[in-house]
Order: C-alpha cells, then structure tokens, then sequence
C-alpha cells in the first residue's frame, strides 16, 4: 500500500481507482499484500470497495483475511520466543511494538491491538502513524506483561536508518534468526523483513514468526485459488517486496523505490512501473489487461 498504491497524501488516486476496479470486473483478484496490520489496512481500503472476497494479505504475510474480515490463515509468534526476543533486544525495547490479532467480526481492532512500552521515541519517528492508531495502542509498564499468553502475530521496530540497522546486527547475529533475505533452517524461529523510507531517514523492522512474508503467504493463497505463483503479477516499492517479487510469475517495482532495490530489479530483469505519485500501480494493472509489457529496468534505472 504505502508507496506503492497510495500517493503521499495516504490516498488511492482515480486512475489507481479505476485500474482496480477494471481488473475486478475482468475476473482477476485484487490482493493488498502490506505490512499493515488489517485494521489499518481497511481504513483506507474500506472506501474503495472492492469485492468483499478478494484477500488481504497483512502484518507482512502474518494474516490473511478476506476485505469482508473473514479469517483465511494465520500465523502467531510464540509467547515464549516473544518474551525471549524482548530480552534479546532490551537495548532497543523503545523502539518496539507487539501486534495481536483482536479484529472483530466487523474488521475493527480492539484497544490492545498493540502494545508498546515507551511511545516517545516512537512518536518521534512515526508520529503520524501513532496518532492514526492511538486508539488501538496501549503503553505498559514491561513488554513481558503483554506476553503472559497471548501470541503476537508480530513485533516491530521503528527508528532512524542508522539505528534500525544497528538493532538489525544485533538480531542477524543469533541462529534463532533469519535476517533479511535469508532463508530459515531448522533452527529458525523469527523471520525479520525492512522497510526503509530514505527521504525521512526511517527504518522499520518487522519481526515476524519463522517464514512469514508477503510471499509465502500468496503462495499460500495461490494454492488456495487453484493456481500458481506464475498467475501472480506482484507490485512493489521496498525491501519487504523482494521475496514476493522474486516469487511472481511477473514483478513490477515502482520507481519510487530505493536505488539498492531498482539495482536488484536490473539484476533480476523486473519490469519497472512509474511513482506512486504518478499512478504507477494503474499503469502495471493497464498492462495485464491490455497485454502490453512496461520498461524492464535497464531502461529506467538512473
């Protein structure tokens, strides 16, 4: 969604709009694949209304649901590697967020959708976000003290580059951890994904149980509908596109993306779209109805 669908503004423009609903009306299913838990998700999806059926793919491959909130799988994060991750990262537990999946049968959260201990320095780096989510966000004296049953679905950081990247050696460096673009072993017991904004020097690592990601949760779903990865067309702006990227049949990276990530789309041959603020996602969709192929990124990459 952010960067990819939706403009600066967090809106979806009329051309993005009418490409969606072209697409829809061909028979093709429309998936948001975000890092969005599905509440926030659906504060901007709910508008657009799109076919209740049609998957929504959240906290990064954590959760799938229908856009009507109806439940298609899901994966919890063990309380006790989750108590055990807050003590492995005490030097950056202000900076941490855990997501439980409390979504109502009406596709709404409850106030302990998320739990935090310190919201300074949070409100530093994301501080439009935590306003938005306010409600569903509750600060507790320990981070332990959310983790006495409940699973999380995910657990995030937030901060600076710099700092994010420093609290991402600290997670790499334990076997219980795959890191960014590495694949779990039998070991294995978290995945982490990055998402990375340069313009406002922002950093988000998602903490995710053991093999979530956008990817294998199409796959999962790709299954589900009877097809596979090779009937995906994928749409991308970040780091935490890159597996689901790699696994569609057909990937298309925006060209709002980060220069590291457009480096890997001239690698791997990935067709290039425009900005998110120039409609990229509707010019992606014109061409699978139209047949037409988009730039690769040799031609665009600067």
């Amino acid at each position: 969604m952010d960067g990819t669908l939706l403009g600066v503004e967090g809106k979806v423009s009329a051309r993005n709009l009418a490409a969606l609903r072209a697409a829809d009306a061909r028979g093709m299913e429309i998936v948001i694949a975000t890092g969005r838990r599905h509440t926030y998700a659906m504060k901007v999806l709910r508008e657009l209304e799109l076919t209740q059926s049609n998957a929504l793919i959240s906290s990064n491959g954590s959760i799938i649901r229908t856009i009507g909130a109806e439940m298609i799988h899901r994966r919890d994060m063990s309380v006790e590697t989750a108590r055990w991750l807050v003590a492995h990262l005490n030097d950056f537990r202000s900076t941490m967020v855990f997501t439980f999946d409390t979504v109502q049968p009406d596709g709404d959260d409850t106030a302990m959708a998320m739990v935090c201990e310190h919201k300074d320095e949070l409100h530093a780096s994301i501080g439009r976000w935590m306003d938005a989510n306010s409600r569903y966000i509750t600060c507790v004296p320990r981070l332990e003290d959310a983790l006495e049953s409940d699973a999380p679905i995910q657990a995030m950081l937030c901060g600076t580059i710099q700092r994010m990247r420093e609290a991402e050696f600290v997670l790499s460096q334990h076997p219980k951890i795959a890191g960014v673009g590495i694949e779990p072993n039998s070991g294995t017991e978290i995945t982490i994904h990055r998402t990375e904004y340069t313009d406002r020097d922002l950093s988000i690592v998602d903490i995710l149980p053991v093999g979530c990601s956008k990817a294998s949760a199409l796959e999962h779903l790709s299954k589900l509908r009877g097809c596979t990865m090779d009937d995906v067309m994928a749409i991308g702006d970040n780091w935490n596109d890159v597996p689901m990227l790699r696994a569609a049949g057909r990937a298309v990276v925006m060209a709002n993306a980060p220069e590291y990530l457009k480096d890997i789309a001239l690698a791997e041959g990935w067709e290039m779209a425009p900005s998110n603020e120039e409609d990229g996602v509707a010019v992606a969709i014109e061409s699978a109805l139209t047949g037409a192929a988009l730039q690769t990124a040799p031609m665009v990459v600067s």
